[in-house]
């Protein structure tokens, strides 16, 4: 068991029913935070029950789906109903959709800018009336493919770039006015369900890239990419701000 240096804390962690979400989930609710698990889809539901009923404290599974309007409110809305507060938001919920460029259709920029944009722009600002302050906590989920983009991600690269211009902005906007801080964190390639998903084409174009990590030529597990974000959350990172996390092994280096 972690040092319950988060005890009492309430994080809303989007898309985190499974693979990093879950991971971050899994390390904050260690620290003693208490978590909101959210999954998309009905038919997801055992996954996050499974995932509440393992964690050592309180949290509570939400069926809410990232590409509507309505879902970052009902996040927001449950969590306050339960615990009357939020100290941390992740903003982890994102899809990826690998084709070349010429495939790509409106379909998928509609549905990639929705989550992975316009679900985080509205799960933060619905939070901030909530947030504790002097002490709250966004981080963005972000990837080092919004600043280091292999082929067949154009729209993928392109919302994660958007949460990446995020970050900075609202570094620079909210802590005046909240009290909080803003920092992203970028994974590089991740062992998850939603990876292991790509297809045989885009990992025949990423595995030579994965090879050359300086780490270990390997992908990440997501305990390693939610210990960044467990640490940006706690009390004693206070000073850090519009910081860039990149967890990729030094595959991608700025």
């Amino acid at each position: 068991m972690s040092d319950q240096t988060l005890k009492g804390k309430v994080a809303i962690i989007s898309g985190s029913s499974s693979g990093i979400g879950a991971g971050i989930v899994r390390e904050l609710s260690a620290r003693g935070a208490f978590t909101v698990v959210n999954f998309p889809f009905p038919h997801l539901e055992d996954e996050a029950r499974r995932l509440v009923s393992s964690l050592p404290s309180p949290s509570i599974a939400v069926e809410a789906d990232m590409s509507t309007v309505s879902a970052p409110r009902k996040l927001v809305d449950t969590a306050v109903s339960q615990w009357g507060k939020i100290d941390i938001v992740v903003n982890c919920a994102g899809l990826a959709v690998n084709k070349p460029f010429e495939e790509q259709t409106l379909a998928d920029w509609d549905l990639l800018v929705n989550v992975n944009g316009r679900g985080t722009f509205l799960l933060t600002q619905a939070s901030l009336p909530h947030l504790t302050r002097g002490n709250g906590r966004i981080v963005n989920i972000v990837s080092i493919s919004a600043r280091g983009p292999p082929p067949n991600q154009t729209i993928y690269a392109g919302t994660k770039g958007m949460c990446d211009s995020f970050t900075k902005c609202w570094a620079k906007e909210l802590p005046p006015k909240y009290g909080c801080t803003v920092n992203a964190v970028s994974p590089g390639p991740t062992m998850t369900e939603g990876f292991a998903a790509a297809g045989k084409e885009q990992m025949e174009i990423l595995q030579p890239i994965i090879d050359q990590t300086p780490v270990g030529g390997r992908m990440a597990d997501p305990s390693e990419i939610a210990f960044a974000v467990g640490f940006l959350c706690e009390e004693r990172a206070r000073w850090i701000n519009g910081t860039h996390i990149v967890a990729s092994g030094g595959l991608f280096i700025d």
